[in-house]
């Protein structure tokens, strides 16, 4: 995320709850990813596992994207 992005969610985040959600979240599935990637080796449930933290990750950044593009488009315009 830009630097403008992450400043955008801090004002967002008291008045939408589902912003701050996806954010623990996004961060949550980032921190869990880097666990896995600094393993050598991953069992056949982790790589399944690390496969499901990526889907997630990405639909949960999805839905950030969803939420900031009008805001960005009403600074833009402003």
């Amino acid at each position: 995320m830009t630097p403008s992005d992450l400043h955008l969610i801090e004002a967002l985040t008291p008045d939408n709850p589902e912003l701050e959600t996806l954010l623990a979240d996004h961060t949550r599935y980032e921190s869990a990813l880097e666990a896995f990637a600094s393993r050598s080796w991953l069992s056949p449930e982790e790589e399944a596992q690390v496969r499901r933290l990526k889907r997630e990750k990405l639909a949960g950044r999805d839905r950030i994207e969803t939420i900031l593009e009008p805001h960005r488009a009403a600074r833009r315009a402003g």
